[in-house]
């Protein structure tokens, strides 16, 4: 389970979720806007919401159950949904849904840059939702990594590492946060306190709301020990800033 966490941190969103889920993607806006908060880090846990039993292929049935969902998401958030979606690969009968290649391509970004799980779980959003490509795929996967400027050799060594009993464990340990949080689906966010304490919040009030949504993390998050032990030494300050 990664915390993506640093000695600096003062508090960190867990931040539950599947690569392929729709209200994950709702949610991208507020994920990008907490990496900002001084003090918190954000840490995430894939679900695997589509591995086993649970994938998909892509039927009529399939694209008539998710536009209504999708449409909502749009209209309540803004997230930009492309005709290569709606249109390409919600009729490409046969494309399989499958979160667990997904998911290790971002434990493999993880592993090779710190932040790069997130960066990855924010492209692969767009390019399933935006660009309509398959994102189960091998391939589509190792061109998204490429794009985020990632090692092809690194990444498909890390890839291989990841797969299989790796991510299986990640899954199942993302699984037990949701199940420890009280959380019913995906996404699911905690706000953990450096003392322990950790509160499960509703992101239903601030969808579509990314600074007002920042600003409040900010009133949970205490400064960091590096903020406060820097506020002990001393400073240069000028009209406009302190520099330390």
């Amino acid at each position: 389970m990664n915390d993506n966490t640093t000695s600096t941190s003062s508090a960190t969103l867990h931040y539950i979720f599947d690569p392929m889920c729709g209200w994950c993607y709702a949610a991208a806006p507020l994920v990008d806007a907490a990496r900002s908060v001084p003090g918190l880090d954000v840490a995430f846990h894939g679900g695997g919401m589509m591995t086993g039993a649970n994938r998909r292929a892509i039927t009529p049935q399939w694209r008539d159950y998710v536009l209504p969902h999708d449409r909502r998401i749009a209209e309540l958030t803004g997230q930009p949904f492309g005709e290569a979606y709606f249109e390409g690969l919600l009729r490409d009968i046969g494309a399989v849904m499958d979160s667990e290649p997904p998911t290790t391509a971002i434990l493999a970004a993880e592993a090779l840059r710190t932040g790069g799980g997130l960066d990855m779980i924010h492209r692969l959003q767009r390019a399933h939702y935006v660009e309509g490509r398959r994102i189960a795929d091998a391939q589509v996967l190792a061109a998204i990594a490429k794009e985020l400027g990632f090692d092809a050799d690194a990444f498909a060594s890390a890839f291989a590492r990841l797969s299989g009993e790796a991510t299986s464990k990640h899954m199942a340990e993302s699984r037990q946060w949701l199940q420890r949080a009280g959380g019913q689906g995906f996404p699911t966010f905690v706000l953990a306190q450096a003392d322990g304490t950790a509160s499960r919040i509703d992101i239903g009030p601030w969808l579509g709301r990314p600074e007002e949504w920042k600003a409040q993390l900010a009133k949970l998050v205490p400064p960091s020990p590096a903020a406060t032990d820097a506020g002990t030494g001393p400073a240069s300050c000028g009209p406009e800033s302190c520099a330390i």
